[in-house]
C-alpha cells in the first residue's frame, strides 16, 4: 500500500491517491482518493477485497496512519531498501506518467473531484484489463 499526492483546481485542495497492489498478479486491488488522514487509510483498507483482508500480508512505508487502520498480524511497515514496497512505488510512476493530471508542474489539471477520481479510475481498470494473464500452473 502506499499514498501518492495530486490536486483539484488548485494545489491548496490537495487529494491522496491510496493504492494497493497484489504483488504477485501486479493488479490494482484497493484504492481511495481523499485526504491524507487516518479515515482515508480506513477507506483503503474496506476497498480492499475480503480474502485480501483476511490473509494479505501488507507492507507499507512508516506513515503514522497504517498501524492504526492496519490489523498488526496482517501489516509490516518498511523501508524502501527492503524492495517491498517496489511496485507500488513503480505504479505510482506510471500512474503520474499516464494520467497528465497527476504530474507535479502540468497544465492539465482537474477542476472538479469528480473528474480527478474518474480518470484515475479510468486509468486503473485499463491498467488491471491490460496485465496478462497469470497462471499459477507451473508449465
Amino acid at each position: 500500500m502506499d499514498e501518492l499526492w495530486s490536486f483539484v483546481d488548485d494545489k491548496g485542495n490537495k487529494q491522496w491517491v491510496w493504492l494497493a497492489i497484489d504483488a504477485e498478479t501486479r493488479e490494482i486491488v484497493g484504492c481511495y482518493i481523499g485526504d491524507r488522514s487516518g479515515d482515508s487509510a480506513q477507506k483503503l483498507w474496506e476497498s480492499l477485497p475480503a480474502v485480501y483482508r483476511q490473509c494479505a500480508v501488507i507492507y507499507t512505508d512508516f506513515y503514522s496512519s497504517y498501524p492504526v487502520v492496519l490489523p498488526s498480524k496482517r501489516h509490516r511497515a518498511v523501508g524502501k531498501e527492503t524492495g517491498k514496497t517496489n511496485y507500488i512505488e513503480r505504479f505510482n510512476g506510471t500512474l503520474r506518467q499516464r494520467v497528465s493530471r497527476l504530474v507535479r508542474k502540468t497544465l492539465s489539471f482537474s477542476k472538479k473531484l469528480e473528474n480527478h477520481i474518474g480518470a484515475i479510475w479510468n486509468f486503473i481498470h485499463h491498467y488491471n484489463t491490460s496485465l496478462p494473464a497469470r497462471s499459477s500452473f507451473p508449465f
